[in-house]
């Protein structure tokens, strides 16, 4: 503990450094002046790492910044938005990150208090908008107030659950002064039942074809390398969804995302670690009589980082919540102290089927249709990634294909929209990915639709000098609307955008590169030059329309 003392923004800054924050990304207000000031004066003391004030062209683009820092770092991400209009500007990336637990702290404006009531600029009272979508959304009322209700946002963004935290401060007691205290830093766990852990490792041991789904919250918990270890020394058959990808390398003898399908089916335990049971895992229910030869439905482990995400509405054999590296190495321990089980057969069953889905893969991944199939592109793509690549996606059906052809070889590499479904947060997380991981290579994968809502922020990776290489698949269309629309009623409207627009050149105007392929055999080699470029660089694959990606579920 250490007291500081200044104005309302000297003190928030400081709090937020005391959390590892070393970004503050935002678009200039002046409701929240005094948190540049803050920024600046922490800058001039000296002080390592300093506060970096990084400044877009869209709000909604400095808060899904926050929310991919969050998921990247582990440390709150941090979006400061002037008050009224940029704060709920802000309010979809804030949703996103309830959704998905990313942690970050939104500071926003708010008009003055010894105005309020009189209809001054931008007078809205904010936090209970935002409190159906965040852990936490109130006003700071007083300049005394700040430091301590600053701390306790960030502690409670980076507690399990993580989530979005929301505050706000009136412009008059921003610019007062008073003191304050900056904490530890830190966030609060929770310890798990362990009668809870020795029942779930007793339902593996008797289990003949259990499967383990790993989620993003092993990788927000820390517990990347527990749960490596637990499936290196069980040898037990693995998915991996969200940020869970890449806690098992791609490659992975034990990693069987390709025979997703079999597995689920044929499952007679299906032990889910750190996600929901939501729309993609079918909500909770796998196999059953259409499904598998025994007509039964699998068993089913909840296992979440706290209470209030186990499931409410799956039948459940069981379900531990707390600190997940503390359960999953509870649970090896407990399986190595017996019997320990033989799943070999049931392995080596899965993999046959990774190996002939990869047989069948090939045929796409190396395809010379014309138009362009959009798994042609992850065919070039995949061999260029890098170990160290942080792909993000941002888009419908082309993003859908990355899901399936996208195995990351290292853990925190991959950003996606998460249950939400949020088109438009792809240029905010590859501007987070750059600063967060500054020598690694950054891939945003964008539809031509996704790209519409924020493509202007090239301009934001041009001015903070962020190389990115983008690539698109455009299809002309709402891919993810035109193909069920025509299933359902035999026609679409509103689902087709114009065609082959040349999207790099936009890219071009704003200050980066760019080219736009037709052809196949072009890719690879556009890619080649987007990777050397050192700029913002567009390569705008034009795709067939027809080449739907083709889905289970359609999120209902």
């Amino acid at each position: 503990m250490s007291d500081i003392s200044g104005h309302s923004g000297e003190l928030a800054v400081h709090v937020a450094r005391a959390h590892g924050v070393e970004t503050m990304f935002t678009l200039s207000g002046a409701h929240v002046f005094p948190m540049y000031d803050g920024a600046v004066r922490i800058n001039q003391d000296g002080q390592e790492p300093q506060m970096r004030l990084l400044d877009v062209r869209h709000e909604q683009t400095a808060a899904f910044a926050a929310e991919a820092t969050g998921k990247l770092t582990r440390v709150p991400g941090l979006a400061v938005l002037t008050a009224g209009p940029g704060v709920t500007n802000g309010i979809s990336a804030i949703a996103q990150a309830q959704f998905a637990g990313s942690p970050m702290v939104v500071v926003g404006g708010r008009a003055p208090q010894n105005r309020w009531g009189t209809g001054s600029l931008q007078e809205l009272d904010q936090p209970p908008i935002i409190a159906p979508v965040a852990k936490a959304a109130s006003t700071i009322m007083t300049a005394g107030d700040v430091a301590a209700g600053v701390d306790e946002a960030f502690t409670l963004a980076r507690s399990s659950h993580r989530g979005p935290v929301f505050v706000d401060v009136p412009m008059d007691e921003f610019f007062n002064s008073a003191s304050g205290t900056v904490g530890s830093g830190e966030g609060t766990r929770i310890e798990p039942d362990g009668d809870a852990i020795a029942t779930i490792a007793g339902l593996l041991a008797r289990a003949q074809r259990p499967v383990l789904i790993l989620g993003t919250d092993v990788w927000a918990d820390h517990a990347e390398a527990a749960a490596l270890r637990f499936v290196e020394d069980l040898g037990i058959p693995t998915l991996t969804n969200g940020m869970g990808r890449g806690v098992i390398p791609g490659g992975h003898r034990s990693l069987v995302t390709k025979a997703r399908g079999a597995a689920l089916s044929g499952a007679d335990l299906v032990v889910v670690v750190g996600t929901p049971l939501d729309f993609r895992l079918g909500y909770g229910a796998f196999g059953g009589p259409d499904k598998n030869p025994t007509g039964e439905f699998a068993r089913v482990v909840h296992i979440a980082d706290s209470p209030g995400q186990v499931s409410g509405h799956a039948e459940l054999a069981a379900s531990v919540a707390g600190d997940l590296t503390t359960v999953l190495d509870g649970l090896q321990r407990a399986i190595e102290g017996g019997d320990k089980p033989d799943w070999h057969a049931w392995a080596d069953t899965l993999r046959d089927q990774v190996k002939a889905a990869a047989e069948r893969d090939a045929q796409l991944l190396t395809a010379e249709a014309d138009p362009i199939h959009p798994a042609r592109i992850y065919g070039e793509l995949v061999p260029r990634l890098e170990d160290d690549s942080v792909v993000i996606g941002d888009g419908g059906d082309f993003v859908s294909f990355a899901g399936k052809y996208v195995e990351p070889k290292r853990p925190g590499g991959w950003l996606d929209p998460g249950p939400y479904g949020c088109l438009g947060a792809g240029l905010g997380a590859a501007i987070a990915a750059r600063v967060a991981r500054p020598s690694a290579q950054v891939t945003l994968l964008l539809g031509d639709g996704a790209a519409g809502f924020s493509l202007m922020d090239v301009d934001t990776l041009v001015r903070h000098d962020l190389p990115v290489v983008m690539v698109m698949g455009n299809n002309s269309a709402w891919g993810l609307e035109k193909g069920p629309m025509q299933m359902l009623y035999g026609y679409d409207v509103v689902a087709d955008l114009a065609q082959r627009t040349p999207y790099d050149d936009v890219v071009k105007a704003l200050g980066g590169a760019g080219e736009t392929v037709t052809d196949p055999k072009q890719i690879g080699p556009a890619l080649d030059r987007a990777y050397a470029s050192g700029v913002p660089y567009l390569v705008n694959v034009i795709t067939d329309v027809e080449a739907a990606y083709p889905r289970n579920t359609f999120g209902i």
